[in-house]
């Protein structure tokens, strides 16, 4: 079941999309919601996502961006900014954990938090805003393209955990 706020956020109008930055009282309903990008994977413990909410917030520029639609989160991505030494000291973003509610997808949700990342990590200095994609679906690539992400590097990765499945 998607999340319903106990506090509505939005002025009242009917599916009103509102971003904005995720707070500590939203981490049930955004793990809950982190079930819609891989089903298999055991839930984290509510006691355990506080601690690292915590950390994540220890990153100047991070944060994880939700689309609350009617009080539901419906759609989620973490921007995670990295210092870095080259390109004069400019820090760069990576963007990961995109994800939108099975209810609510080709809704327009999964762009306004992804754009309001990108918005967040040039606000923050970033001099580029990468994420990479597990899926091989054809449609999800178009996507990430459409809104202008564009598929000019190679990524590699060593995995403790196996790929997920679509």
């Amino acid at each position: 079941m998607p999340y319903r706020s106990t506090k509505p956020r939005s002025s009242g109008v009917a599916g009103e999309v509102l971003v904005r930055k995720a707070v500590a009282d939203d981490l049930a309903h955004l793990v809950d919601l982190y079930r819609h990008l891989t089903a298999t994977d055991p839930a984290v413990g509510l006691d355990e996502a506080e601690q690292v909410f915590e950390t994540f917030h220890r990153y100047p520029g991070s944060a994880i961006f939700v689309a609350e639609v009617d009080g539901v989160l419906a759609s989620s991505c973490a921007l995670i900014v990295i210092p870095n030494l080259t390109r004069a000291g400019a820090p760069y973003a990576l963007i990961e954990n995109v994800v939108t509610h099975s209810d609510h997808r080709k809704r327009g949700h999964a762009r306004r938090v992804l754009d309001a990342a990108v918005d967040a990590a040039w606000a923050a200095g970033c001099y580029k805003a990468m994420l990479m994609t597990g899926s091989t679906t054809p449609g999800t690539h178009a996507f990430y393209r459409a809104i202008g992400f564009e598929q000019t590097k190679t990524g590699y990765q060593k995995r403790r955990i196996p790929v997920r499945e679509e």
